[in-house]
């Protein structure tokens, strides 16, 4: 093994899959990361006014997630997800008032569907041949091209689908990408759906086993150390890093075998990087978290059709709203949403729905990126072309929207580009 140093900065979920992997095989790690702690946007913490720990967002997974899967069996971290340990997903329409709850079957044929206890109620059998049709979208395809906008499968999967998975409006949204999400979960089988919730928290599942490994193998973790400048040399007939200059007087030389993995959000790549396309056009968030003490829910999120909220969960006494593309409100005001979120969760449980109790509400602009063919195609890949250097981050080329799986795809590829330079 040569003397070098991979200096991965931005300590996120794809930052922290790229270090997991070099460290377990044996590479030396430094790891930056400008807040002072690690996780990004997929973090937990103690939120003084409800007084209890909450994550900074919601997120689905499910039991397809192969690169997930794996991130948390190197981290030992497994046995921290819950969920309802099959396939199922409930849900309530707002509307109609209807409740119901989608079964899969756990084998690659989709019996499901035939069995009208187990499927959408409303939709005639027929129109689910969209689903066929959506997976073979590709290119500049539109969610919208490939659906029947007027069916109720549109009003009862399609559109809170593509919000869900995409962030991103069902008329401008790249069929290509949903596509891809539904090849490697429900074209495998309700094997690979089984939603998965931390027990706990997200810094618990995903964060804290992930630095525990680094700290084992002597990994090195910067905090407080935000990139503000870099500088390039010619090495051959390409260009290499040669430092890294941090905006806390820190300057970083980089070694002639030395790499560097940048995993920062698109935005600050191309603050640094001008002459890299990269996505430009982003989706907002809004979760909500409501305090809700003796509150037992045995599957931990239902989905809602016709509301303000997409999925809620619930655990610990926290429920928590998810309301995915909030630009579909226009300049609506965050802190106004909160009755109208609450509603929701009050229809679902049969709460008051005037008692607003204790909550929390947040607003992420910069989310995710606009899950467009024309966004998609401004993804560039891990490898970029210079002597040293790897981009890692679920907006490069990972094939899937913005997600917790493209993020750790992300990492494992830009750790695999430093590998082969062995």
């Amino acid at each position: 093994m040569a003397s070098r140093r991979v200096h991965i900065v931005g300590a996120g979920i794809a930052g922290l899959a790229a270090a997991l992997q070099l460290v377990l095989a044996d590479e030396a790690v430094t790891l930056y990361e400008a807040a002072p702690f690690a996780g990004g946007r997929c973090r937990s913490f103690h939120d003084r006014e409800l007084d209890c720990r909450i994550d900074n967002g919601s997120h689905l997974v499910l039991s397809g997630n192969a690169a997930l899967y794996d991130y948390l069996f190197l981290t030992e971290a497994l046995e921290t997800m819950g969920g309802p340990g099959q396939p199922i997903f409930p849900f309530l329409d707002r509307r109609s008032g209807e409740r119901w709850t989608v079964s899969l079957n756990k084998g690659p044929l989709p019996y499901w569907i035939a069995d009208k206890k187990r499927r959408i109620p409303g939709v005639p059998l027929r129109d689910y041949k969209s689903v066929a049709s959506m997976m073979l979208a590709g290119g500049a395809e539109r969610v919208i091209e490939r659906v029947d906008i007027a069916s109720a499968l549109y009003r009862r999967f399609w559109e809170p689908l593509t919000i869900g998975v995409l962030n991103t409006e069902p008329e401008i949204a790249s069929a290509a990408l949903l596509a891809n999400v539904m090849r490697q979960t429900f074209a495998v089988g309700g094997e690979a759906c089984i939603p998965l919730i931390p027990k706990l928290g997200l810094s618990e599942t995903f964060i804290d086993p992930c630095l525990g490994v680094l700290q084992q193998h002597n990994a090195e973790i910067m905090y407080n150390h935000r990139l503000g400048a870099m500088k390039e040399t010619q090495r051959g007939t390409r260009l290499a890093l040669s430092e890294l200059h941090f905006n806390n007087g820190t300057i970083v030389e980089v070694g002639p075998d030395d790499w560097v993995i940048l995993a920062l959000p698109a935005w600050v790549i191309k603050n640094l990087m001008p002459e890299i396309a990269v996505p430009n056009d982003f989706r907002s968030i809004v979760n909500a978290h409501f305090r809700v003490d003796n509150l037992v829910d045995p599957v931990g999120l239902t989905g809602i059709v016709g509301g303000l909220a997409e999925w809620i969960f619930v655990r610990n006494g926290v429920v928590s709203a998810t309301v995915s593309c909030a630009e579909r409100y226009g300049d609506y005001p965050v802190r106004d949403m909160v009755s109208y979120i609450w509603r929701d969760i009050a229809a679902l449980h049969d709460f008051d729905p005037d008692a607003l109790p204790p909550y929390r509400i947040f607003k992420e602009k910069f989310a995710t990126f606009a899950a467009t063919p024309e966004q998609n195609a401004r993804r560039p890949n891990a490898y970029i072309g210079w002597a040293n250097l790897a981009l890692a981050g679920e907006w490069t080329a990972t094939g899937l929207p913005s997600t917790i799986e493209g993020a750790i795809r992300s990492g494992m590829k830009a750790a695999q580009i430093v590998k082969r330079w062995d």
